[in-house]
């Protein structure tokens, strides 16, 4: 057996091509250009090429980007005064603070400050909330992109054993709520889980989203399943490794997704789709 490789790239391409006919019907419908405005704080070369690449997806769907570009030495004020000036712009649907920032800044009541009706990242208490109760917000984008990389293979997900491993804001808890809302049975592992793998192998679906390079071996994964990759650790040769050993998972899972090439394409995809979401419903 060897896993069916589900193409994270291709996926992407095909939700980007319906995001440009949506922005092209908001325009002529409406006269609204969705618009995702990004703050970049300080010289992070990693924060700077995740920039260019949300800028670049805006550009290939019809989005106005608006990128903020601050010193390292920003204050917390003046940041907070940059997020609000944006809060206040009608023309900007959209608003992402770039993280991690510069370590003398306290991301926290900064996203908290961001409207929620323009937190595109889906890391607002409001959206949150309205993620673990059932209520329309905007989703965290990799957990979102996760639940859409199974969608789109056509997998059932209710009723199925769901286990995620990692349970961060960014992708582990959202990740699980969406599979509990799609009705799968949800378990959430972590660094004190004890067995891992024998829960693992229970797995229908399994959702790696720890960055700990190959920590997922074949033999922890059920015949058959889905799993999707979210770590990515850059080694001494400068590759990116998954979280999953890719080799020998792909002679046990039915689908699986590579790093890079899984993953990583479907959260800008997802980032764009709630930036014309926010430009469909609030503009």
């Amino acid at each position: 057996m060897s896993a069916q490789i589900i193409d994270g790239k291709a996926i992407a391409k095909s939700i980007r091509e319906e995001l440009s006919v949506k922005v092209q019907a908001l325009k002529a419908q409406k006269g609204i250009v969705p618009c995702l405005a990004v703050v970049l704080v300080g010289d992070d070369p990693a924060s700077h090429i995740y920039v260019r690449n949300k800028e670049r997806g805006c550009n290939d769907v019809g989005i106005k980007s608006k990128i903020i570009r601050m010193t390292s030495g920003a204050t917390q004020q003046e940041l907070a005064d940059c997020v609000d000036s944006l809060a206040n712009d009608s023309s900007v649907h959209g608003i992402l603070v770039q993280l991690p920032l510069p370590k003398h800044l306290d991301p926290e009541p900064i996203i908290m400050s961001i409207p929620p009706n323009k937190d595109v990242d889906g890391l607002h208490v409001y959206n949150i909330g309205c993620l673990n109760t059932g209520r329309r917000g905007f989703v965290a984008c990799t957990a979102k992109g996760t639940l859409n990389l199974i969608k789109r293979c056509g997998i059932k997900i209710e009723g199925k054993n769901a286990v995620v491993i990692g349970r961060s804001d960014l992708v582990g808890k959202p990740a699980s709520a969406l599979l509990l809302n799609e009705n799968a049975t949800v378990t959430i592992c972590h660094s004190r889980t004890e067995d891992l793998a024998d829960i693992t192998k229970r797995a229908d679906i399994l959702v790696a989203a720890v960055g700990k390079a190959g920590m997922v071996t074949g033999d922890m994964i059920k015949s058959g399943a889905i799993v999707i990759d979210v770590g990515t650790t850059k080694k001494d040769d400068g590759k990116l490794y998954g979280d999953v050993e890719f080799e020998s998972a792909k002679e046990v899972a039915g689908y699986l997704t590579p790093v890079p090439g899984g993953v990583g394409p479907m959260t800008i995809a997802m980032l764009l789709e709630n930036t014309v979401e926010a430009g469909e419903i609030y503009g």
